[in-house]
């Protein structure tokens, strides 16, 4: 078949590269905020009164994200594998909800198509056995700049569930920010009542210990298994300070070195708002650290509290590097999906390292795009290069990918093979589990399952927000109208916010166009 290649699409292959580090991985440069703090507290202050925490009220203001790019099209004959590290992260979601919940757009490089996706539930099949199971939709894309001759592959990998009963021992770690920016009632107060509630599920033999950091890291609680000593400990907390979040970090995975146990969950769980602003303020001593601890079997888990001042970079690439995940908690319901209802999924990892190549046939496929996952691309030989790190997978949790693909005109036969590549938990081995998609099972969009609909309105979604060339003839209200649809259809609260998130977009847009303040 001859070469299709266009200097278009080469000169667009070559921006993604810049962006994502394709070809040697490139460090993000995180922006830190330095902004005046209390003075240091002293000893006695820990022991006065506590005053009511502040609200938070005010517009987001020192908001740190980075901008990864986005993907474009690549031709199949030039490039016919797609390898990424799979991420089960949902904070861009959360974050962005937060903004248009205060009355504001998010800015562009907020929303990760990728986080927006995976923040669904989409009841994939269990696996019957193994670790995992692969589900593969296609039908024509509602969405895009070429929806004529745009079709959608849904890639869904589905981990196995795990009863709470049967699951680990863990050790867990808090390491909590009280610096004076977390004074508020949905920072500390809300890290407070959101661990409270992880505490309640806890068994006899998961044990709890406390790091906090403000001017200075310290211990407050030593490991222990008793309820009632860790929720006293949280409930002493008080906001202090500046914010030495390298010093709490390390001191933090001190703890957790001394507690460790064999064959047990050993996890750092980081509540911050990301900010530091005292000792080495930069991410490359907290990321050595993390990694440092990651290789000895204690794992991160970040989640973000706090708008106006909130380093989302810095917590992502924490979750990532520390083989855990990332969250951002905005409301108590939130802590409630995490610490709760998806306890053992938020602890328990089944999976390692693992990553998806996607081989897509010349003869069928013209040409591809993957949706999101832009920080988290690998190199294609390095899909089996298992000094190069993927994705952790916790019980139960599951994992989307989305593809736009223009199929050649007349052709039949396969479209993809996916494949999924992890480090099995317990055996310390690779294994790989394939599935494939045909012609044959292309669906009209109307009889597609509807999660798969669910998951391309969401993309779309996170495509409009961040303004990306793709989403250029797409509009808030083409995407309501599809997504009241689904409302009847799924009987799902969390479509149910969907659209009153876009109908909170749509306003702010207009209020912006016509010049209103604030949109609220």
């Amino acid at each position: 078949m001859q070469r299709k290649t266009t200097i278009a699409a080469l000169t667009m292959l070559g921006m993604f590269v810049a962006a994502c580090g394709y070809a040697g991985g490139g460090s993000a440069q995180v922006g830190y905020l330095a902004s005046d703090r209390e003075s240091p507290p002293s000893v006695e202050r820990q022991n006065d009164s506590a005053q009511p925490p502040k609200a938070d009220t005010g517009e987001p203001f020192d908001m740190f994200h980075k901008q990864y790019g986005t993907n474009p099209f690549v031709d199949t004959e030039d490039m016919r594998q797609s390898t990424f590290a799979v991420d089960v992260d949902t904070g861009s979601y959360t974050v962005c909800r937060d903004y248009l919940n205060r009355g504001y757009m998010p800015p562009d490089e907020a929303p990760r198509v990728e986080e927006f996706v995976n923040y669904f539930k989409y009841k994939y099949e269990a696996p019957r056995d193994g670790v995992f199971n692969i589900a593969m939709d296609v039908a024509p894309s509602r969405y895009g700049q070429d929806i004529k001759h745009c079709h959608l592959l849904r890639v869904g990998v589905q981990a196995k569930t795990i009863d709470p009963a049967e699951r680990k021992p863990a050790v867990l770690t808090f390491v909590v920010d009280v610096s004076g920016s977390m004074d508020m009632e949905n920072r500390l107060g809300l890290v407070k009542k959101a661990l409270r509630m992880l505490v309640k599920q806890l068994r006899k033999d998961d044990y709890v210990g406390i790091a906090v950091y403000g001017s200075t890291g310290r211990k407050v609680l030593s490991h222990t298994n008793d309820p009632e000593r860790i929720i006293d400990a949280l409930e002493s907390l008080k906001a202090e300070g500046a914010t030495y979040a390298e010093e709490g970090i390390r001191m933090g995975y001190e703890m957790a070195a001394a507690a460790y146990r064999d064959k047990a969950i050993n996890r750092v769980i980081l509540c911050s708002d990301g900010v530091a602003n005292v000792g080495q303020t930069g991410p490359d001593a907290i990321l050595k650290t993390v990694v440092e601890y990651r290789r000895k079997g204690i794992t991160l888990s970040s989640i973000g509290f706090g708008m106006s001042n909130y380093n989302d970079t810095l917590l992502e690439q924490l979750g990532d590097k520390g083989d855990g995940h990332y969250a951002y908690v905005d409301t108590l319901d939130e802590a409630k999906r995490i610490f709760v209802d998806n306890l053992t999924g938020t602890l328990q990892v089944v999976a390692r390292d693992t990553k998806v190549q996607l081989e897509f046939n010349p003869e069928v496929v013209k040409s591809w795009r993957l949706l999101g996952y832009e920080n988290r691309w690998l190199k294609n030989e390095d899909f089996r290069n298992d000094s190069v790190d993927g994705g952790e997978v916790g019980a139960g949790h599951s994992v989307t990918a989305l593809y736009e693909i223009k199929l050649v005109e007349g052709a039949t036969g396969d479209i993809a093979k996916a494949t999924v590549r992890y480090k099995h938990d317990e055996l310390n081995e690779f294994v790989e589990v394939t599935r494939g998609a045909t012609t044959r099972d292309i669906k009209a969009w109307a009889d597609a399952p509807v999660n798969l609909r669910v998951a391309a309105n969401v993309a779309e979604f996170a495509e409009l927000l961040r303004k990306s060339y793709w989403a250029k003839g797409g509009s808030y209200n083409a995407l309501l109208e599809d997504v009241k649809k689904l409302i009847a259809e799924t009987d799902d609260s969390d479509v149910l916010e969907l659209a009153n998130l876009i109908t909170k977009a749509i306003k702010l847009e207009q209020a912006k166009d016509t010049g209103v303040a604030g949109g609220k």
